[in-house]
């Protein structure tokens, strides 16, 4: 009973997660250490972006109550100062930098022109804004529709392998043959344990940003309306 016992833990190390590795051909070995890599980097990024995104928000909706909060532009625009903002606080203080500089314009035409100058500096904060937060993005997507592959690879060449080996040594047993299959079946999984959380985390992430980029192209809208009231006033 006892040898049965011991024989039963042997069979099981040899199919450890570990002993699969070590036992791996050099390209397979290869390929699963760099899916390891890579959904370790997959999940750094899921963590940054989750950190960054979460502050995004934070900052977008303090902003946005101080902003309805009934105090005048000019004021608003000296406690923002020249901290550290974010997202929309970003996109007023470009745009306020822009009004200022062009208050001197007293004519009609000029006036058409702020607000084209402003709304242009809008967009181009906005554009910044996205370019930051979708940093990285395409990493996830990359490892996301390849990392499935690569680990098939990696299982076509263990395949390969334990076939050349049932070939040298003219044995079909199972137990002869089980070790390198599984071999080759977990680099298809270290494929799918990269990709799969990749892909959700992707999706999640584009929807944010859409969402936040909606955010702004309101706000660049109605501050820009709040503008053209104040320009129309003045002309």
């Amino acid at each position: 009973m006892e040898v049965q016992v011991g024989e039963v833990a042997t069979q099981a190390e040899q199919f450890g997660l570990l002993h699969l590795f070590w036992i791996a051909s050099p390209v397979v070995k290869i390929v699963m250490i760099g899916l390891v890599i890579a959904s370790v980097v997959c999940w750094a990024i899921v963590i940054e972006k989750f950190v960054t995104l979460r502050a995004m928000r934070r900052s977008t909706d303090k902003f946005e109550q101080m902003f309805w909060s009934g105090q005048s532009l000019e004021d608003l625009y000296l406690t923002l100062g020249p901290r550290n903002n974010k997202g929309m606080a970003t996109l007023f203080m470009a745009a306020m930098r822009e009004w200022k500089r062009s208050q001197q314009s007293a004519m009609r035409a000029g006036f058409q022109g702020v607000q084209m100058r402003i709304n242009k500096v809008m967009d181009v904060q906005i554009q910044k804004e996205m370019s930051q937060l979708e940093q990285r993005l395409l990493v996830l997507a990359t490892v996301g529709s390849t990392a499935p592959f690569i680990g098939l690879f990696g299982t076509v060449w263990g395949i390969m392998n334990s076939f050349r080996a049932i070939g040298i040594s003219k044995n079909t047993n199972l137990a002869v043959v089980a070790p390198g299959l599984a071999e080759a079946l977990f680099a298809t999984a270290l494929g799918l344990i990269a990709a799969i959380p990749a892909v959700m985390f992707y999706n999640k992430f584009s929807s944010d940003i859409g969402k936040v980029a909606a955010r702004l192209e309101n706000f660049a809208d109605e501050f820009g309306a709040i503008i053209s009231r104040q320009l129309d006033e003045r002309a």
